[in-house]
């Protein structure tokens, strides 16, 4: 059976000490470092850029998967893939060119995946199911932490994971948005292969145990 992989979102961390945080991830045994870029302007907050990918690439061995919320992400995705990144993702709902942008990602020689809101139709992944390595099920409305998961959301992750396994498709299965202790099971249930946990991993008393509950 293949483990599920977890990838804590250092937008719970402490913005102050996040190299601090990266390599407390590290150290704890997360498998993936979730980064959560956003513009203000696709979602209504602000975070991360290029050079703190930058600084921060160093400071662990583990796998960046970079999520990008942003207008127009085919403009930025190479540089993202520069400062450090080993997957970037992007929202359908953002970008008009999306075969050309996971393209761009790929040629810059990174791995891409795609990402859909909760209104998003599952369907939306059918064109590029064999292009992408990861589709992303957001379970919440992009740009804050903290959220309730959304009702319905399971439903959705097994659509995907239909879909993905009827075209023989490598790509896994992420979920982002409300996952903790107590709902993860269903979560991979449902067919997820990654989860993303921000304050059920940075805002939990014992982070290491967090995670061992997460995956197990």
């Amino acid at each position: 059976m293949k483990q599920t992989i977890i990838a804590p979102s250092i937008l719970s961390g402490n913005f102050a000490s996040l190299g601090d945080e990266v390599r407390n991830m590290t150290e704890i045994g997360a498998d993936w470092i979730h980064v959560d870029v956003m513009d203000g302007v696709f979602v209504p907050n602000l975070t991360f850029g290029f050079k703190m990918i930058k600084d921060l690439r160093p400071l662990s061995k583990l796998f960046f998967d970079v999520h990008l919320m942003i207008t127009e992400p085919s403009r930025y995705v190479e540089r993202f893939v520069q400062s450090g990144a080993d997957l970037v993702s992007f929202h359908v709902e953002a970008e008009k060119d999306i075969s050309g942008t996971l393209d761009k990602i790929r040629n810059a020689g990174c791995k891409c995946g795609l990402v859909i809101n909760p209104d998003t139709p599952v369907d939306s992944f059918a064109p590029y199911v064999d292009k992408v390595d990861l589709m992303l099920v957001m379970s919440v409305f992009p740009g804050f932490g903290g959220q309730k998961f959304i009702d319905g959301s399971l439903e959705r992750i097994a659509v995907a994971k239909s879909m993905r396994d009827k075209a023989g498709a490598n790509a896994l299965i992420e979920v982002d948005g409300g996952v903790n202790v107590e709902n993860a099971a269903d979560i991979i249930a449902a067919g997820a292969d990654i989860l993303v946990a921000g304050n059920a991993v940075f805002g939990a008393p014992d982070r290491k145990e967090a995670i061992r509950l997460l995956r197990n």
